[in-house]
């Protein structure tokens, strides 16, 4: 799926000055729409945090009460999904992110690929950072060409105007030490987003690869970027 002529633009203004206002133009109805799913997903996220990673030593009463947790999870997952799928549709770059992660969750690789990538692929056009991540994961693609680069670079502008709506959830923040337990998901500031956005490019360019792993321990002593300046040093 490409992206939007709408979502170009955007990118385009967020590589420029004019980009510095302190408002984004999202629409009042997807904006709604997101903040009807929020109470799912806040919900789902506080479950899914309780469901314990499971061990050799792991009791049946306790992986029962783990798959309850997971089905009550999903429940409520899919009762968002409408609500957000909506938002997407007017192009809500936070929505679109959400979305696409409950796929990541819910869904085999081929439809992560088919429904996940183009929902964070037009979120990150949008200058959300988030999805930057995902994309490096599941959408290698995508990483390789210049609207991908050209995103990362704009990050700097774009993070800001996104405050009010971080924390975000992500698979994993490779800037920290300490990885995710069970089903939950780890938690990033926007400055942690930046980290990890540094991070990758650091990961991409070599030429700059040094720099760009300083900045991301400049911004939250990222763990990654410390071993692999330790390589490449």
């Amino acid at each position: 799926m490409s992206l939007s002529f709408r979502s170009y633009a955007l990118l385009t203004c967020l590589l420029s000055e004019l980009c510095m206002a302190k408002t984004l133009p999202i629409d009042p109805r997807g904006e709604t729409l997101y903040q009807q799913a929020v109470p799912y997903l806040v919900e789902a996220n506080s479950k899914l945090e309780a469901v314990t990673a499971e061990t050799p030593t792991t009791g049946a009463q306790e992986k029962e009460r783990s798959l309850n947790l997971a089905g009550e999870a999903g429940l409520l997952l899919k009762h968002a999904m409408p609500l957000l799928e909506q938002a997407a549709a007017l192009d809500h770059p936070v929505a679109q992110y959400r979305l696409g992660l409950i796929y990541v969750m819910l869904s085999p690789s081929e439809v992560i690929k088919e429904k996940a990538c183009p929902l964070f692929e037009q979120s990150l056009a949008q200058g959300f950072a988030p999805p930057a991540l995902e994309i490096s994961s599941w959408c290698i693609a995508f990483t390789e060409t210049p609207e991908y680069q050209a995103a990362l670079q704009a990050m700097e502008t774009s993070i800001p105007l996104y405050e009010q709506y971080f924390p975000q959830p992500v698979v994993r923040l490779e800037c920290r030490k300490e990885e995710p337990v069970g089903f939950a998901m780890q938690w990033g500031s926007g400055r942690d987003f930046q980290a990890e956005i540094y991070r990758i490019q650091g990961n991409i360019n070599r030429a700059r690869r040094l720099e760009y792993y300083q900045k991301a321990i400049d911004v939250n002593d990222c763990y990654r970027a410390k071993k692999r300046m330790e390589i490449f040093k």
